[in-house]
């Protein structure tokens, strides 16, 4: 048996593993776009805080691991697969066969169409490449212009932060973090970092970048900025376009069953690619975080190997250190139609939660600074249990979670004991 993955990241290399240890004589091969050993982006950041170097951003420490492993890697970048001859085409004319398939190949980061963006004084932060031209860039008192404050935007800010920078940041949104908080949410965390000495523009878009020593960055709120870096962090999209005409199911990403297959027998997906089912929300979702992309790659690796395996489900869940300050999002934060919710907001020492209800059920949330929460919420949200009277109890007094958790879990454990 041949396995194909596409996709040296951490789903690919953690399915290529799970794959060996249950067919250990099959064939394995691992293809990456990158020269270098497998590495972890998320340790992208670490790399730019000089907490790391290069090696520590790398997936498995070993030298010869993945010969020991007899898994094969190889650099090259997919072009399309053709499912009838179970093939793959490189963009080098390469063609790979396959019996069984993994398409692991993330996301790719967003290029808006702004004038200018193509300078070589702006970057994205996404590959060790990138990370190489901002350290060379952002020394101590350059002035660096983040586009995008999001999640990946906040991580990266906080990287920068740390390297001594004059920094400031531009979100098109009204909000910081746009896609995990709320309006409440998002305003307290612009408010925070405002307070440690970084410009925030929100509400506001890039318009056009002039070439330059510094660069002249043009603003919607007509400001004009001189910047010696610019690092866009406008977003990433699942990266599947090579699969056009291939027969392979996509909406957002690569839609997958809870065996993590596509509608094609043999070929499977897994991670910022991957479309899978979500418990919560009752729909098919990309959620691109990695603990569900290492779920998802062992799910599918062991269905690839023979072994029958199925996902409970991905997990909306986000949390975020920014610069000190952690909040997290689960499931449906944003409401559900004809919700009712609870919020309470202590300015003075950036404390916030909200609470969004669908009937009786806890369904999603946004919270700051309660990291001792986060367990009864997530344990709430996830279980989804009627809370009756609790409801009520927490749209009154939105802190009172810990006691709502325990009464749900006393229950459900009576109810079992009920029916034994």
């Amino acid at each position: 048996m041949k396995h194909v993955v596409l996709g040296n990241g951490p789903a690919g290399i953690i399915a290529a593993e799970t794959i060996r240890k249950h067919a250990p004589t099959d064939e394995i091969l691992v293809l990456g776009d990158e020269p270098g050993p497998p590495y972890s982006r998320m340790a992208i950041p670490y790399l730019l805080m000089g907490k790391i170097g290069e090696e520590g951003t790398y997936q498995r420490k070993g030298k010869d691991h993945y010969a020991q492993q007899r898994i094969e890697l190889l650099t090259g970048r997919a072009k399309g697969v053709d499912v009838a001859a179970r093939s793959v085409r490189l963009e080098d004319g390469t063609v790979l066969t396959f019996d069984r398939l993994l398409i692991a190949t993330g996301a790719r980061p967003i290029r808006p169409p702004i004038p200018g963006i193509d300078l070589p004084q702006v970057n994205p932060c996404w590959t060790l490449a990138d990370a190489r031209q901002i350290m060379e860039s952002a020394k101590p008192g350059a002035r660096v212009l983040l586009m995008g404050a999001g999640f990946i935007g906040c991580i990266i800010m906080e990287a920068l932060a740390t390297r001594g920078v004059q920094l400031s940041v531009v979100e098109m949104q009204d909000r910081m973090v746009p896609r995990m908080m709320g309006e409440g949410a998002g305003g307290m965390i612009k408010r925070w970092v405002e307070n440690k000495g970084i410009a925030v523009y929100t509400s506001t878009r890039v318009e056009s970048i002039r070439a330059g020593a510094p660069l002249t960055v043009r603003l919607s709120n007509g400001k004009e900025l001189a910047v010696d870096l610019m690092i866009a962090a406008a977003g990433v999209l699942p990266n599947i376009a090579f699969l056009a005409g291939s027969g392979i199911e996509c909406r957002q990403g690569v839609l997958t069953d809870e065996r993590l297959q596509t509608n094609v027998p043999g070929v499977y997906a897994a991670g910022d690619c991957a479309e899978a089912f979500d418990v919560i929300t009752g729909t098919s979702i990309v959620s691109a975080i990695q603990p569900n992309a290492a779920d998802q790659a062992y799910c599918a690796g062991m269905n690839m190997a023979g072994k029958k395996s199925e996902l409970k489900g991905v997990t909306q869940i986000n949390v975020l250190d920014t610069l000190g300050l952690i909040s997290t999002s689960f499931g449906r934060w944003e409401g559900v139609p004809g919700g009712e919710h609870a919020e309470l907001s202590d300015e003075a020492n950036f404390r916030y939660i909200r609470l969004e209800f669908d009937g009786d059920v806890l369904t999603g949330y946004n919270a700051i600074g309660l990291t001792d929460h986060i367990g009864f919420l997530r344990g709430l949200t996830q279980s989804r249990v009627k809370l009756g009277a609790w409801k009520d109890r927490l749209l009154r007094d939105p802190m009172r979670v810990p006691e709502a958790y325990l009464a749900s879990a006393q229950a459900q454990h009576a109810r079992g004991m009920r029916v034994a």
